[in-house]
């Protein structure tokens, strides 16, 4: 089913994947890892094999992160992230990526539409992505992975969200790049865009009923301006 253009009154936007480019960052950083065995890779340059790496285990990789949500323990691990996190492990001495387009496509939809921010993330690193890039003042909230007893695939941060931006849900538009932001966004009433720019693959998101498929997230301009 296309989208319902004139039906969207409000945006919600997954973190990583969509905002984030969370793939370049694990490539990066695998790239760091392997550079000490950098005369095992052609040409001494180990970044093609970790670029393949990273978008072979997608896949898998997105199946893994479901299982929390299946034995109800996802807020708490991410509850358990910004502990260690305030403790000084698992910090990122590098900063982090933003999809390209995203301060641009932010910028030209504040105006039409109020916009939340819905991530799985814990509250700490949301926060510090945000900071980073100065995102705050576009979005009106931000649901994170602690923000309600059950995080996506459950509802209850799209429905937490469109509260928060007085808007009905049927009224939201949830945007993301995995299978669960799509099944979070339908169970929520909202309509659904997958984006390939991050870890979810064309044929799952549209198994999973997404309404439309972009090729990133700043291609979303051009759909709910045109």
């Amino acid at each position: 089913m296309p989208l319902d253009i004139p039906r969207i009154r409000a945006l919600c936007f997954d973190v990583d994947g969509t905002l984030s480019d969370t793939d370049d960052q694990f490539v990066q950083k695998l790239t760091g890892w392997l550079h000490p065995m950098r005369f095992l890779f052609s040409g001494g340059n180990p970044l093609p094999f970790a670029r393949r790496l990273v978008m072979t285990t997608e896949r898998p990789g997105n199946i893994l992160l479901g299982i929390p949500d299946r034995l109800g323990i996802d807020d708490e691990i991410a509850a358990f992230g910004d502990w260690l996190y305030r403790r000084g492990l698992g910090k990122n001495p590098q900063p982090f990526l933003l999809v390209p387009g995203v301060n641009d496509l932010l910028s030209r939809l504040q105006p039409h539409f109020p916009m939340s921010v819905v991530s799985a993330r814990g509250q700490r690193t949301t926060q510090i992505f945000l900071n980073q890039y100065q995102l705050d003042p576009f979005f009106q909230s931000v649901a994170t992975g602690q923000t309600c007893r059950r995080t996506k695939p459950h509802p209850d941060p799209i429905l937490w969200a469109a509260a928060q931006m007085q808007t009905p849900p049927e009224n939201c538009l949830m945007i993301g790049d995995t299978t669960v932001d799509i099944r979070a966004g339908k169970a929520a009433g909202a309509q659904t865009v997958g984006v390939l720019c991050g870890f979810g693959e064309e044929d799952e998101l549209r198994r999973a009923g997404a309404d439309l498929i972009l090729p990133n997230t700043a291609a979303l301009t051009d759909v709910l301006l045109a």
